[in-house]
């Protein structure tokens, strides 16, 4: 789409703040009002939109691209969308670790050990650790409520939960993003040890490292979404 609008502003009615061009409320890809709860989120996006040269670009707009996640596909069912970010529980990245390199080791031990701690101090659980990628069965209470704590949140809390989960494969350090137990540059080198490491042993490759980069574009995404969700 190329930029037909000269003027941004945001408006705040029933449904929360809109970010309006010259004057018309954006709209969802599913004609739904573009509505935003928080103030501060909805400035972030309408500054996305500010910085439109010629032509809409999804990816330089990520903030945008949550909202509208949370509109058309979380909203109208959040309990299907947050069972598949539940899933993560039986099998959080931070359980399974390597059996080698000893230097490779004690990364994983020395960052993951960290979130698995916060965690059974936070929800009362314990976690089963494996070396390798054979599956191990989490403890039924573990799945249960780290489940729950997923389950608990609203549509737009969901959208900027999921690329933390879903591009780290981690729940677990999704779950101490949202709850600012631990900062989101923390947590994306805690999420990216294994491929880090990778680009080390081999060497610089630009199509890895372009790849690990806009993953980690789309991980902090997500953290500054639910950060400007829960902003004052």
């Amino acid at each position: 789409m190329k930029r037909f609008w000269k003027d941004v502003a945001l408006a705040h009615g029933e449904g929360g703040w809109s970010v309006q061009l010259d004057g018309r409320p954006v709209r969802t890809p599913a004609r739904d009002p573009l509505a935003l709860p928080s103030k501060r989120l909805a400035e972030a996006v309408a500054e996305e939109w500010r910085n439109v040269s010629d032509t809409v670009n999804p990816r330089a707009m990520p903030l945008t691209g949550l909202a509208n996640a949370a509109i058309d596909r979380i909203a109208p069912d959040p309990h299907a969308f947050a069972a598949g970010l539940a899933k993560y529980a039986e099998a959080d990245l931070t359980c399974y670790r390597t059996e080698g390199p000893r230097e490779l080791v004690d990364r994983q031990e020395e960052s993951w050990d960290t979130l698995l701690a916060w965690a059974r101090s936070r929800y009362q659980v314990e976690f089963r650790t494996t070396q390798g990628l054979m599956h191990v069965e989490q403890p039924e209470e573990t799945v249960e409520r780290l489940s729950s704590a997923v389950h608990e949140l609203e549509a737009f809390a969901l959208a900027g939960l999921s690329p933390l989960v879903t591009v780290g494969g981690s729940l677990v350090a999704g779950l101490a993003v949202l709850e600012r137990a631990i900062a989101p540059e923390a947590a994306w080198a805690a999420v990216s040890i294994d491929d880090h490491w990778q680009l080390e042993q081999w060497g610089a490759d630009a199509e890895a490292e372009l790849a690990l980069e806009n993953r980690r574009r789309d991980f902090l995404a997500g953290a500054r979404f639910m950060e400007l969700l829960n902003a004052a």
